[in-house]
C-alpha cells in the first residue's frame, strides 16, 4: 500500500486551543491532509498544549520574555520551526506579535485567523469592537501574516450576522464556530497547493 504524504504544519497557540482542536478533528475525519509536527506556545499555561499532548503531538513553549529582544526570540522561533520541517505555520489564537525576522524567514508561509471581517476591527478584542461599534455583520478572516498587524493578503472570510439579542460574548462564540469551519478549509487549500 502506497504511503500518502501529508503537508507538515506547525500550530502556534496561546490559549484554549479551540481552533487547534478543529484542525485536529478535521485531520482525524480525513478532511485535512496535513500532519501537525509541532504545537508551539509563548506560555506554558495554554490549554491548547494539553489538547496537543492528548494526541501525542510534540509541543514546545518559547516565551518571548526570556529573550533580550524580539529579534532574539524570532531567531529561536526560526530555529525551532526549521527543525520541525514544516511547510506552513498556522497561528491559532497566538496572542503575541511575531518578530519581523521570523515573518521574513517564512514569506507567505504563515497564516492567521482573525475574528472580524478585515480590514475592520484589527487587533485585540475584535468581536467586542464590532459589537460596540454597532455593526449588523461581522465574522472572521484567514490571512497571510505580514509585518503589519492584520493587514496581510486575505485568503477567506466568513460573514456572521449580529443578532438583536447578542452581546459581545454570544457574538464571539458564534464567530468561533465559523472560524472552526473556514480555517481547516484554508489549510487544506495550502495542502493542495
Amino acid at each position: 500500500m502506497e504511503k500518502r504524504e501529508y503537508m507538515p504544519i506547525a500550530v502556534f497557540v496561546s490559549g484554549r486551543g479551540t481552533n487547534l482542536q478543529a484542525i485536529i478533528d478535521a485531520i482525524n475525519k480525513g478532511k485535512l491532509k496535513t500532519e501537525i509536527k509541532l504545537v508551539l506556545s509563548n506560555t506554558s499555561k495554554a490549554y491548547a498544549l494539553e489538547r496537543a499532548r492528548k494526541y501525542n503531538i510534540p509541543t514546545k513553549v518559547i516565551p518571548s520574555k526570556k529573550f533580550k529582544n524580539p529579534l532574539e526570540w524570532g531567531e529561536k522561533l526560526i530555529e525551532v520551526v526549521k527543525e520541525s520541517g514544516v511547510d506552513l505555520v498556522v497561528l491559532a489564537g497566538f496572542m503575541k506579535i511575531l518578530p519581523p525576522n521570523f515573518i521574513s524567514a517564512f514569506p507567505n508561509k504563515i497564516i492567521n485567523i482573525h475574528p472580524s471581517i478585515l480590514p475592520a476591527f484589527k487587533g485585540l478584542s475584535a468581536q467586542e469592537q464590532a459589537f460596540n461599534y454597532g455593526v449588523k455583520y461581522t465574522g472572521c478572516t484567514v490571512h497571510i501574516v505580514t509585518e503589519k498587524l492584520d493587514e496581510g493578503p486575505i485568503i477567506a472570510q466568513a460573514v456572521v450576522p449580529v443578532l438583536p439579542n447578542d452581546n459581545a460574548n454570544t457574538l464571539a462564540n458564534r464567530i468561533l464556530k465559523y472560524e472552526h469551519k473556514i480555517y481547516p478549509q484554508v489549510i487544506q487549500w495550502f495542502a493542495e497547493k
